[in-house]
């Protein structure tokens, strides 16, 4: 496995963070991505004793942001009041684009090049394009050069209808092109190769309701913040969750990736939704003189790949590598988020880590590295119940694990995701005494 530098040269905390309620997408939502981010932005930076314009940078995951929306970052950054001199960036790893940003930002302020970063990442599903294939593109290239009427009049006589059948955006975004598989099929392959059964799979989603609707009872879901749309609607939590979600009433929907033989349904699937998260991160100098509050330490990230295929899979190959360069083993990490893209997918993670062979084979292990305590496993539930607002998801599970360790008093977490393209994002987090 690839060894990655350690981004801590110096320190870098999280001061704290926010994030909208995920809403499920039903038809066009009532936000574009950068007024997700904004809203989140604005709950988080009023709560702060800083100055927007003191910020050295802006740094945003969005994985399809709208076509008005070209460096997103840049266009939160000013919506924010942070100015003109404040610059940001956009940045796109797929489902970990949030967790990229915070990677991208943690680098910035540990190499001293940055002392107050704001950082995380912002999807509107619901608003992603859809376009014209490349025959329609060509015809209408034709179209805007030709000249004259003749030129028009034949241009004209090769149009076809089958031209201006629509591309959805969000259907390519969620494919791999290199294989020739969307995201769920993978997760079919997954649950084939570690013998996943329906059952499982039914039962981990409905546990992941579950725990998000006990979460939310009990308040402990504090860095969510309530939003308004422009019609006086006010959403206070994810709109998918499902308090009284269950086993049985999974059972009966169909599967969607796999029709004839397929185990994976948009019930043990992570949803389509439109959401936000962003976090401040601060140097050491940054926090003593703005005297801000610390809700834990970036530690360590580790980006991993594999094959395309096994994408799901990418949380094991991440975190183990973090693991090792830690000198850390599961007993030692108190809080662990893997991002729910498809239950077949973390309950692929769990047996690899217990597999003897794979543990050989892939992750170059003389054992197996063991079994991962569910009790420590997404504690609050996840993207199954909340929502997958891919540009977001990263800097969520981030935020979460800290808010967690934070109430359980723990020592360390680790947040990790899958990645579209046969990727794994991990990061690991630590509480910091005062």
């Amino acid at each position: 496995m690839r060894a990655q530098a350690d981004t801590a040269a110096s320190p870098v905390y999280i001061v704290d963070g926010a994030r909208t309620p995920f809403l499920k997408a039903k038809g066009v939502g009532s936000f574009s991505a950068s007024d997700l981010a904004v809203q989140a932005g604005q709950a988080l930076l009023k709560r702060l004793p800083i100055d927007p314009q003191s910020i050295d940078e802006v740094i945003v995951g969005a994985a399809m942001p709208g076509p008005d929306e070209a460096n997103i970052a840049r266009i939160i950054a000013m919506r924010l009041g942070c100015g003109d001199k404040v610059p940001g960036f956009t940045v796109m790893r797929n489902c970990a684009s949030g967790m990229q940003s915070i990677d991208a930002a943690a680098q910035n302020i540990a190499s001293g090049r940055s002392h107050l970063v704001l950082a995380g990442g912002t999807e509107a599903m619901s608003r992603a394009p859809i376009l014209f294939d490349l025959p329609m593109a060509r015809w209408l290239a034709k179209w805007m050069t030709a000249k004259g009427f003749s030129q028009k009049a034949q241009t004209l006589s090769k149009f076809r209808p089958h031209f201006l059948a629509p591309v959805f955006g969000l259907m390519k975004g969620l494919s791999d092109p290199l294989i020739g598989m969307n995201m769920g099929q993978t997760a079919e392959e997954l649950a084939f190769q570690f013998h996943i059964d329906r059952l499982s799979m039914d039962a981990f989603s409905a546990q992941s309701h579950l725990r998000l609707a006990d979460a939310y009872a009990k308040e402990l879901m504090s860095e969510v913040i309530p939003i308004i749309d422009s019609q006086g609607q006010i959403y206070s939590q994810d709109t998918g969750l499902r308090a009284d979600a269950n086993p049985e009433s999974l059972s009966k929907l169909k599967p969607i990736f796999d029709k004839k033989y397929g185990q994976v349904t948009p019930g043990n699937s992570s949803q389509v939704s439109d959401g936000a998260c962003m976090l401040l991160l601060a140097s050491e100098e940054a926090c003593s003189k703005y005297q801000l509050p610390i809700l834990g330490k970036v530690v360590d990230c580790q980006w991993s790949a594999l094959e395309p295929v096994h994408m799901g899979l990418g949380p094991v190959h991440a975190i183990t590598s973090l693991l090792e360069r830690q000198k850390l083993s599961f007993a030692d990490i108190d809080v662990v988020e893997i991002n729910e893209a498809f239950a077949a997918q973390v309950l692929a993670c769990l047996a690899a880590w217990e597999d003897g062979d794979y543990c050989r084979n892939k992750l170059g292990l003389q054992h197996n590295l063991g079994r991962l305590d569910p009790a420590k496993l997404n504690i609050h539930g996840g993207a199954i119940a909340a929502g997958h607002p891919v540009g977001a998801s990263g800097s969520r599970v981030v935020l979460h694990t800290l808010q967690i360790m934070k109430q359980q008093k723990s020592k360390r977490g680790v947040a990790s995701l899958c990645i579209g393209g046969g990727q794994g994002g991990a990061m690991y987090l630590e509480a910091v005494e005062k």
